[in-house]
């Protein structure tokens, strides 16, 4: 069976990282951008990994250009971006596609898991799953579920 942990993905540094390096934690996989209506959620990711990091949650972010070009800086300034401006110190990864011939295979598999709207298509930025320590998709969130809102779901996963 293939879950999470069978990827791997370019970091925002330049360095491969496994997704197994996150085996038994909780992870919230989200495609980001950074000059999208739906930026400030950053901010709510932020917030909800540290309020959940030391039980096991780890959010790992994926900018996204596919949409309106709205993730317009290179990974370098998408870092300096997120930082600056949200705060950001949970996990960036290097830009990727997320629909189409080019998309990055984590979220072909993401979008098998749990499809969404059309052909399991990603309608927008900020989609979000929600994948168990186990490596299993639970849940998918669309653009306009904030993060706090998906804080219940997140505790049910996490240990007491």
């Amino acid at each position: 069976m293939t879950t999470a942990h069978d990827f791997s993905a370019t970091a925002i540094d330049g360095a491969e990282r496994h997704l197994a390096d996150y085996k038994g934690k909780v992870m919230l996989v989200v495609n980001t951008a950074t000059a999208c209506g739906f930026t400030p959620q950053l901010e709510g990711l932020e917030t909800v990994y540290q309020s959940y990091v030391d039980r096991g949650l780890v959010v790992l972010g994926f900018p996204c250009d596919q949409f309106g070009n709205q993730n317009p800086e290179d990974a370098e300034g998408t870092a300096a971006f997120c930082s600056k401006n949200y705060g950001v110190t949970f996990p960036m990864f290097a830009e990727i596609d997320v629909n189409g011939d080019g998309a990055h295979p984590l979220y072909t598999w993401l979008k098998t898991e749990k499809g969404g709207v059309g052909p399991s298509k990603i309608k927008w930025n900020f989609t979000k799953f929600l994948i168990n320590a186990d490596g299993e998709v639970v849940k998918r969130y669309g653009s306009t579920t904030k993060p706090e809102k998906i804080a219940k779901d997140i505790e049910k996963l996490l240990p007491a």
